[in-house]
């Protein structure tokens, strides 16, 4: 690999995807390691509560659920809680194989997964009280537009809309906004050794300064190369399979979940690349700093 430079947006994704076709099998072994649990669980939900091959209409499978919703709600926790910790080694062990790939080492499956295993309790508790700030930021706003559009009604429908039309917009920016600034809490949970895992909050921030937008649009890219596409193909596949083939709908079910365990560390590796870009153009990042970091962790 290259020498650690900042990388303009199109670097950052084409380096991304070189390191995930360069260590595909690795990258595969790994996410597929730990993303099978949340993903056949989610699975066994999906084919208990509707019907693959599409007898079952909405209203059936929304009074089934209605029948059994404190499991399923309770299950639903669970399921969260396991695909984000799932997630986590992903994004954990994918920064060791990057950062091991930059410093000319050759990756190893099991120091890659034992990294992340590691990291699990901290990188947990930040992602927890992450959705969680985001999630009370979003109640207050919306209870806020709520007000704005109450108090617009002495002034008419016209005011109203227009008010829960701005308080809408400007809802989804500031959860954006704060989304993208604690965008690299993750990487600097994994490579940075601070005082306690919540500092990373600030750090995230710090490093994010002025570069917010940016790191949406690679959160977009990525959402779409390794989610959004696959997912718009699958369905056309299944599709025209269907027409040629009826009752193959469940091949369709059971192919899906290993394409987004093959494509799923995409998102890391963008991340982490992002990460190290605002590192370098912030403090002179270097290789010789990644050695360093990685060798106290």
């Amino acid at each position: 690999m290259p020498d650690l430079k900042p990388m303009e947006f199109g670097e950052v994704l084409d380096g991304a995807l070189s390191l995930f076709r360069r260590h595909f099998g690795l990258f595969f072994k790994l996410s597929l390691s730990v993303m099978w649990l949340p993903i056949a669980v989610s699975l066994y939900w999906r084919l208990r509560y509707f019907n693959v091959e599409g007898a079952q209409t909405a209203e059936q499978a929304l009074a089934a659920i209605q029948n059994d919703l404190v499991p399923v709600v309770l299950w639903g926790i669970l399921l969260f809680v396991v695909y984000e910790c799932a997630f986590l080694l992903l994004t954990a062990g994918s920064i060791r194989v990057i950062s091991d790939s930059y410093l000319g080492r050759e990756p190893q499956f099991g120091e890659a997964l034992a990294f992340g295993a590691g990291k699990i309790v901290p990188l947990f508790l930040v992602g927890l009280g992450k959705g969680l700030l985001i999630a009370l930021v979003g109640i207050i706003a919306i209870f806020v537009v709520a007000l704005l559009t109450a108090f617009g009604k002495a002034l008419g429908t016209g005011m109203i809309v227009l008010l829960a039309l701005a308080g809408g917009i400007g809802t989804v920016w500031l959860l954006l906004f704060i989304a993208c600034g604690y965008m690299v809490t993750t990487p600097v949970v994994v490579l940075e050794s601070l005082p306690s895992a919540f500092d990373s909050f600030g750090r995230s921030w710090e490093l994010t300064s002025g570069a917010k937008l940016r790191l949406l649009g690679l959160a977009i890219v990525a959402f779409i190369v390794a989610s959004l596409l696959p997912a718009i193909v699958l369905q056309a596949i299944g599709a025209m399979l269907l027409e040629l083939v009826p009752g193959s709908q469940i091949v369709l079910t059971v192919v899906s979940p290993v394409v987004s365990i093959m494509l799923a560390p995409i998102i890391p590796c963008i991340l982490t690349l992002a990460y190290y870009d605002r590192r370098v153009r912030r403090e002179g990042f270097d290789l010789q700093l990644l050695s360093e970091q990685l060798e106290t962790l």
